[in-house]
Formats: C-alpha cells, structure tokens, sequence
C-alpha cells in the first residue's frame, strides 16, 4: 500500500514533491540573500560574482525606468532605489522581488506530473509573466502611489492578493489543459 502511495502521479508524491521544492527554493533564496549582504556571514566573493538577487532587482528598476520614460517620466536608480522626478521614490526591498512567488510557482510546475516540454514552456512563460506584472507593479507606484497611514491593506498585499489570483487561475487552466489532452488521447 505505501509504494502505490508515492508511485509516480499519485497526489500524495505531488505533494511531497512541491513542498520539498518550495521550501527549497524559498530558503535557499533567503540564505543566498543573507550572504551576499553586508553582515555577519557575508561572502565577498559570491556576492561580486554569483549574486542573481541583486541582478534581478537592478533588472526591475531599469526596466521600471525604461516603461517610466515611455510615459514621459524621468527617473534616476541606484542598487535599491528608484527616483520618480517630481512622484518620489520607490525603494525595492527582498520581498518585493516576487522571489517566494516564484518559488511557489517554480515548485508547483516543477512536481506537477506532466510532459517535460509542457513544463519548461510554462515555466518559462509564467516566471516572465510574474515579472511584467511586478515592472508593472512599480511603474504604477511610482506614479500613482501615495503613503497614508492607518491602511489596511498596503500595495504588497493588494498585489499578492492579485497575482496569486492570477497565478492560481494559470495552473487552473494548466492543470485542466493536462487532464484534457490525457483524457483525448485516452479516447483514441
């Protein structure tokens, strides 16, 4: 009974298959995040040549800055920041980079029993995709956002509210289109 338990397709694997990848992902991200950042247990030599964190962010804020100036805004970024002339200044912290996000999304496509290449496209398009919605994100923060105090919700939630949403109807969709194209060819 405990081998047909895990035998390959069986929820029971998917499952221990998605949390091992997610908690994988997901921790491993923070630990490589907490070493290639000035402190206690930095590494020089990693953060210089290996650090794919900061590679996205910088990626993030320049093209930020590139759909901005589509729009007519100038703008300005260093390492974290991005300087909206005349808005002011989004600052692009570890948890707006979407990274547990993508571990989730990564960790799902990734255990999910379905033909190799299905995979890697969807993974591919879905991780772009996650990543024009936060460059979407920002630019509509640089423009439109305005701190208040005494928000319920503030614009992390509101957009983590949407993209799971957005994420969760994607592997709807995915999952659907597996078990359709499983049950077309069952029928030939």
């Amino acid at each position: 009974m405990e081998k047909r338990l895990f035998e390959k397709g069986s929820p029971l694997r998917f499952l221990a298959v998605f949390l091992s990848l997610f908690l994988l992902f997901y921790y491993f991200n923070i630990f490589f995040f907490g070493i290639t950042s000035p402190g206690n247990h930095y590494n020089d030599f990693l953060a210089r040549h290996f650090n794919y964190i900061q590679a996205l962010r910088t990626f993030l804020l320049a093209a930020t800055k590139t759909v901005l100036s589509w729009f007519g805004f100038t703008s300005i970024y260093n390492e974290t920041e991005i300087l909206v002339v005349g808005k002011g200044t989004l600052i692009l912290i570890y948890s707006c980079l979407g990274l547990g996000l993508m571990s989730f999304f990564s960790a799902f496509v990734i255990a999910y029993p379905k033909k190799l290449n299905s995979k890697i496209l969807f993974l591919i398009c879905g991780l772009v995709v996650i990543q024009i919605l936060n460059i979407i994100r920002f630019v509509l923060l640089a423009i439109f956002w305005q701190h208040r105090d005494g928000l319920i919700l503030d614009h992390h939630t509101i957009f983590n509210i949407i993209i799971y949403l957005i994420i969760g109807l994607s592997l709807y969709i995915w999952v659907k289109s597996a078990e359709r194209t499983s049950a077309g060819h069952a029928e030939n």
